[in-house]
């Protein structure tokens, strides 16, 4: 259980590995290249979740030795990166990977650390881990009373990662709707999914995830936890947003709310990786992070290997959170029936759309709103229209329709350009709150 818990990590892993390689460039010989295929070979037949396919994998490896296609190769980092093309190309596993790290290697074969050493590298990891807020990038309330979560990693719930995680769903315990961004989430651990998605539902279980792993031939599940800190949230909308950037641990949650009907998914189809294993040492130089395990839904029965997660809006992911707050929106609206709050969700909606589907005029409608209007004043210049009020910082308006404009740096005011028989008459503030002010046009 240990492993499953620690094992979705490999968007980490991979950092820090990587970093090391960057920094030698050394080259490998021929005598190497077969040392450490062969060694690769042996892990994966005796570690990799799918056996069949690990003897085809190793069948190939051997096979492109023979037929000399690694004798142009003479960078390691370079060896290392067609050997993970090549496991890659027929497995289509995109948790396979070889890499280049001499440096990681020997550190990790050094288990005699000294007691200061031990101590430097947990204050190393605790920084890093202090630094990125245990994944809680931004948590903020949007328009409309929309929770906004950024998550950009599922750590490990410890002390601080809990409190992190309960922290944050308690600040956006009090909105209508909640959009969890996992465009930029390149995966992390089953606890803080398990921790995460509880706030979601209430206390009776909910089953989310099963897992197995060949090493133990050991089945084992993942459950909605029966205590949560803090307020739980069973029927708030929930949107999640994903990117082809989304990957492993991130397509989890992702895959587990759909299959569950608890979210909507916008977005792009998620990169792919289901298969949950370690990193092993294969040589002296070389490593090999081999999925041990995979996920197994309960309703589906299976998972989203190599085929990522099916979003149930698509759309470029630069485009979601627009497009998850306009749905939003449109929900809350509807659910709210004209009731009180329906102009708090109308102005909402309003600027959401005005930035999905910009307005143009021409310059003549624009010119015609220059002008003085009592304390404000309107005046035109290269091509926009800028708003000041009794001399004050001057802004930009952006049209929202013929006659109605917002500002960017204010969203809680517009202005709407009043007429009579086709002549600008004066100018009506609008305000969030549902308040108004005018003022009538005093010259040009």
């Amino acid at each position: 259980m240990k492993q499953i818990k620690t094992l979705f990590a490999l968007f980490l892993l991979g950092i820090v590995i990587t970093c090391n390689a960057q920094n030698d460039n050394s080259e490998v010989s021929v005598q190497e290249k077969t040392q450490v295929i062969d060694s690769i070979s042996t892990i994966l037949e005796s570690s990799y979740v799918f056996p069949e396919v690990a003897l085809k994998m190793t069948d190939f490896l051997r096979t492109q030795l023979q037929d000399n296609k690694y004798d142009g190769i003479k960078e390691a980092q370079e060896f290392a990166q067609k050997l993970t093309e090549d496991i890659q190309s027929v497995s289509k596993d995109l948790h396979l990977r070889v890499r280049f790290d001499p440096e990681g290697i020997a550190r990790r074969r050094n288990a005699e650390l000294s007691a200061a050493d031990s101590i430097a590298l947990a204050e190393r990891r605790l920084r890093n881990n202090r630094r990125s807020n245990y994944g809680f990038r931004e948590a903020k309330i949007l328009d409309g009373n929309i929770g906004y979560l950024n998550l950009t990693g599922f750590f490990g719930v410890d002390e601080e990662a809990g409190a992190a995680a309960a922290a944050t769903m308690n600040f956006l315990s009090n909105t209508d709707a909640l959009i969890i961004d996992l465009r930029r989430n390149g995966g992390g651990s089953p606890a803080m999914i398990q921790l995460i998605t509880s706030y979601l539902y209430g206390p009776e279980r909910v089953h989310l995830n099963n897992f197995y792993n060949r090493a133990n031939d050991e089945r084992t599940q993942t459950w909605t936890l029966p205590y949560v800190p803090g307020k739980r949230r069973p029927d708030v909308p929930v949107y999640v947003l994903t990117s082809s950037s989304t990957f492993s641990a991130a397509e989890e949650f992702s895959y587990n709310l759909r299959n569950l009907e608890r979210a909507t998914l916008i977005g792009e189809v998620t990169g792919g990786g289901a298969h949950p294993g370690g990193t092993q040492i294969a040589t002296d130089r070389f490593a090999l992070f081999v999925p041990d395990g995979r996920a197994i839904n309960p309703i589906t029965e299976t998972n989203w290997e190599g085929t990522g997660v099916e979003p149930h809006i698509k759309v470029p992911a630069e485009d979601a959170l627009e497009t998850a707050k306009l749905k939003a929106l449109e929900m809350l609206l509807k659910k709210n029936g004209g009731k009180e709050g329906t102009f708090f969700l109308q102005w909402a909606l309003e600027g959401i759309q005005s930035q999905m589907e910009p307005v143009t005029l021409n310059q003549k409608t624009l010119k015609s709103y220059a002008g003085n209007y009592g304390p404000r004043k309107i005046h035109f210049k290269d091509g926009t229209l800028y708003y000041q009020r009794e001399g004050n910082t001057e802004y930009p308006l952006i049209p929202m329709s013929q006659n109605k404009f917002r500002i960017a740096e204010v969203p809680a005011f517009r202005i709407e350009m009043l007429e009579e028989n086709g002549k600008v008459t004066g100018l009506k503030g609008l305000y969030d709150s549902g308040r108004t002010d005018q003022n009538a046009r005093t010259g040009k």
